[in-house]
């Protein structure tokens, strides 16, 4: 159906480098609606009616009620949208695509031409759900856990590989290059796209994807949220998604995060206040002057943790740190010129004059409250101020089994079993710390807490600490350019030293691919019954998630990941006792290796630079020489196996009926 401007929005307007159509929500203002006390995600899901109406899938009636949106109507009116793009993950995104291979196997037996079945609009599938931690605290576990990757996962990998030569508007990052939600943010996003369909129409950049933690974007002021798998698809086929019109949270930020704080514990923080609030189905818009205190890495932090606190998304607005992001990032002038003009136009973009929108309901936190902490044992809203993890650590283990509680006897807590592994004799208790990695896009993104965990484990070092030798460490980065400015920045090698070397660049541990623990220690967890403990920088940690050995997870930032990893247990108080002694036998605290925000700031104004990705992302769809070996019969049909126990052709499009040629 052919769109219909049906209030006279189409207009055009100078993006800096050309003139662009432009559907401008101030004429719905013309029109009577008052469209500058929506929130700013309301305003984008308008847009994409506005621009969008053909009156079928999107009707004039359904502008008109996105445009009326309020808190009384909020939440009992269905409203269409259509996303511009979809982004997959190769766990949640195979079935996707064979289903699309499908489609064109009934194509052609239908005796149409299968090369007419394409996604409608573009879709990317980044590779990161398949590597797993098998070797670990060595230079060579990053090829190792590689190449075990590629031969576990081979079907799926020639499949996909098929997928992104036969299709078009599908494209593939290779594995062991970053997290989806990661190389999106950094690379894929551009906030505001142009599509030229016989004119160059701008519009605010828009997705869903089939991983619920999506929603990492909103930190860009991109609109975007996990669906499953059938939404996907119908995206993929040009079709809207259906959804009540979203109540609004607005969460006031004001204040500051005070030394020694991270994004890391501001998102605890959100997520324990909006749990509590109950924000499930909703979207949740941040404001206030403590925005402009926030880094957009910071940000990022927060939107991808919506699905922890239950919100459909956590948004922030474009603004002037949104433009100093994507120039950081390396993208072209043009691309951040666009954005600028196209969103000041559009009345999309926040500054400190901006009024406040009208909320369904708000709530409000002084980042200056924010402390240190953990999140756990079971579940990301359970914050623990740092200096009562030792105190909760010894009440859960003998109150009755739930969130914070393992129900153990009293005789119990004594279980102790000696261990002889990798040429030590330790024994390992209740509450070791046996996983502590650094992973998941959540908080790898962000250099702020990369680099501090960096310079942690400098001065860990250089006070002669170590890891204590049950803990199996890791560091997956999502993002190659993490590597590339630790390495800058001269920190490599002290995480390292205590064995937090790069295993792969994938989601790993977050998502339960810790890889199995040495025997010994595993041996000695089931012997002994113990409630062992990791520490991750991820997202989740319910039960069992992490590791089928590890009953307590906590999620930290990665500086305390390494913390942890040199202390070894989690029944301590670090604000009290020391990580560890010095070879003088001098005691060494915490705050004797915790490194200063200004120290932090420093080096990554000194290590960080915008060339370091536009060089990482420039082949980053074919920069994979073991993916691009791989040799998969051509053509627009794939080959079934029939042999195969993986990879099957749905049974949807084969049941014999009688069906009208093409």
């Amino acid at each position: 159906m052919a769109v219909q401007d049906y209030f006279g929005a189409k207009d055009t307007f100078d993006t800096g480098s050309g003139k662009a159509v432009i559907y401008r929500l101030s004429a719905l203002e013309k029109q009577g609606f008052n469209i500058t006390r929506l929130p700013f995600s309301i305003r984008i899901l308008l847009e994409a009616a506005l621009r969008q109406a053909d009156g079928f899938e999107i009707t004039k009636e359904a502008v008109e009620t996105i445009a009326s949106w309020g808190p009384d109507t909020a939440g009992k009116v269905e409203i269409p949208f259509k996303p511009a793009r979809v982004i997959l993950q190769d766990f949640t995104g195979v079935p996707s695509v064979v289903d699309l291979a499908a489609l064109r196997n009934a194509m052609a037996r239908m005796g149409g031409d299968p090369k007419r079945v394409n996604p409608l609009v573009p879709v990317d599938l980044v590779i990161d759900h398949s590597v797993q931690v098998d070797q670990f605290g060595s230079v060579l576990a990053l090829q190792y856990n590689a190449e075990l990757e590629f031969e576990r996962n081979r079907e799926r990998y020639e499949f996909l590989k098929w997928g992104q030569e036969a299709f078009d508007n599908f494209r593939v990052v290779p594995p062991a290059t970053g997290i989806v939600h990661q190389v999106n943010l950094e690379y894929l996003a551009k906030v505001v796209q142009t599509r030229a369909n016989g004119e160059v129409v701008a519009f605010p950049d828009s997705l869903v994807g089939t991983d619920s933690h999506t929603t990492m974007i909103n930190g860009l002021g991109v609109l975007g949220w996990g669906v499953g798998g059938i939404e996907a698809e119908a995206v993929m086929l040009g079709q809207p998604i259906y959804m009540l019109m979203p109540e609004v949270v607005g969460f006031k930020l004001t204040g500051e995060l005070p030394e020694g704080a991270t994004a890391t514990d501001l998102v605890l923080r959100v997520t324990e206040m909006l749990r509590k609030k109950g924000v499930v189905g909703k979207f949740v818009e941040f404001y206030g002057p403590g925005m402009s205190k926030l880094s957009l890495a910071d940000r990022a932090t927060i939107g991808n943790m919506a699905p922890e606190y239950g919100a459909t998304m956590g948004f922030f607005p474009v603004d002037e740190e949104t433009l100093r992001y994507l120039i950081g990032t390396g993208r072209d002038e043009e691309l951040v010129e666009l954005v600028e003009r196209y969103c000041k136009e559009q009345g999309l973009f926040h500054t400190a004059d901006t009024p406040d929108p009208e909320f369904s309901d708000t709530l409000e936190l002084d980042m200056s409250t924010v402390k240190p902490a953990l999140a756990g044992p079971k579940r990301p809203q359970d914050r623990i101020d740092l200096d009562g993890v030792k105190q909760m650590w010894n009440t859960a283990l003998t109150a009755p089994v739930g969130p914070r509680g393992y129900g153990l006897e009293r005789e119990a807590l004594d279980a102790a079993v000696e261990v002889s592994f990798a040429g030590r004799e330790f024994t390992l208790k209740h509450g070791h710390v046996v996983i502590a990695a650094i992973t998941s896009c959540t908080n790898t993104s962000n250099p702020s807490v990369m680099v501090g965990a960096g310079l942690l484990a400098k001065k860990a070092v250089e006070r002669g600490l170590d890891v204590k030798p049950w803990v199996k460490a890791s560091m997956a980065p999502g993002s190659k350019v993490v590597t590339r400015y630790l390495d800058e920045a001269g920190l490599t090698p002290y995480l390292e030293a205590l064995n937090f070397h790069t295993v792969g660049y994938g989601c790993t541990t977050c998502i339960g691919n810790s890889g199995p623990l040495p025997e010994p220690i595993s041996k000695a967890i089931k012997q002994g019954d113990l409630v062992a403990a990791a520490v991750l920088s991820g997202n989740r940690n319910f039960e069992g998630r992490v590791s089928p050995d590890v009953r307590a997870n906590f999620l930290a930032s990665p500086p305390l990941v390494v913390a942890y990893a040199i202390a070894g247990t989690v029944n301590i108080d670090l604000a009290t006792e020391p990580l560890g002694y010095d070879p003088n036998g001098n005691p060494v605290f915490l705050r004797d290796v915790w490194p200063s925000q200004e120290e932090i700031q420093r080096t990554i104004r000194r290590a960080l630079k915008p060339e370091m990705f536009r060089e990482q992302y420039a082949n980053v769809f074919d920069g994979n020489e073991q993916f691009n070996n791989i040799r998969v019969p051509g053509g627009e049909l794939f080959q079934w196996d029939p042999n195969s126990t993986y990879i099957k052709e749905p049974p949807f499009f084969t049941i014999t009926r009688e069906v009208p040629p093409v």
